[in-house]
């Protein structure tokens, strides 16, 4: 997801911002590679190939006795210490660096046709699902189909379709988020 999230800058999702811990792209200049999320899936996949390793090695043993014990010890310690070592990088070289891309996020909040269902209880299910439509087939957003056709107060709209009051209710301030 951290790779997902990063994608960008421009033609990808963009909504997170890694630390740049390597140079920009060899194809793309200026681009921040997401580096410790791809290491970490790199010792993830390590990890499952030893998994494998190990599940072989302990069908292979016969009634108590296991001559592939050392190969089986060895693979267990190899994952431990690489899954150990990855999330250590993981969270000092990755994790506490992470920002936000605000614009980028409330770009896409403000250009979700999902907002419409926030409307259901104001303009009813045809009303909003009519919006919606319009705003996909205009490219726009879903506020400036429901202003333009004037189904609703240009404030309760706005706070109807803020994402402060689509996550915590009306008037909420985060304290407590509506489930």
């Amino acid at each position: 997801d951290l790779r997902l999230l990063s994608s960008g800058p421009r033609c990808g999702l963009g909504e997170l911002c890694l630390p740049p811990i390597a140079p920009g792209s060899s194809i793309m200049p200026g681009k921040i590679n997401p580096v410790i999320p791809e290491v970490v899936t790199q010792a993830a996949f390590q990890v499952i190939g030893n998994d494998l390793t190990v599940t072989l090695c302990a069908e292979a043993g016969q009634l108590q006795l296991n001559a592939m014990e050392p190969t089986l010890v060895f693979n267990v310690f190899q994952s431990m210490d690489l899954l150990a070592r990855a999330l250590k990088a993981l969270r000092s070289q990755c994790i506490r660096g992470i920002t936000c891309n605000r614009e980028a996020c409330e770009s896409s909040v403000r250009r979700s046709i999902g907002v419409a269902t926030a409307l259901l209880p104001r303009i009813g299910y045809a009303a909003a699902s009519s919006c919606a439509a319009e705003a996909l087939s205009r490219g726009c957003g879903v506020l400036e189909v429901v202003e333009a056709r004037g189904l609703l107060e240009a404030k309760e709209l706005a706070d109807l379709l803020s994402p402060e009051t689509m996550l915590y209710g009306q008037g909420g301030s985060g304290a407590t988020a509506v489930v």
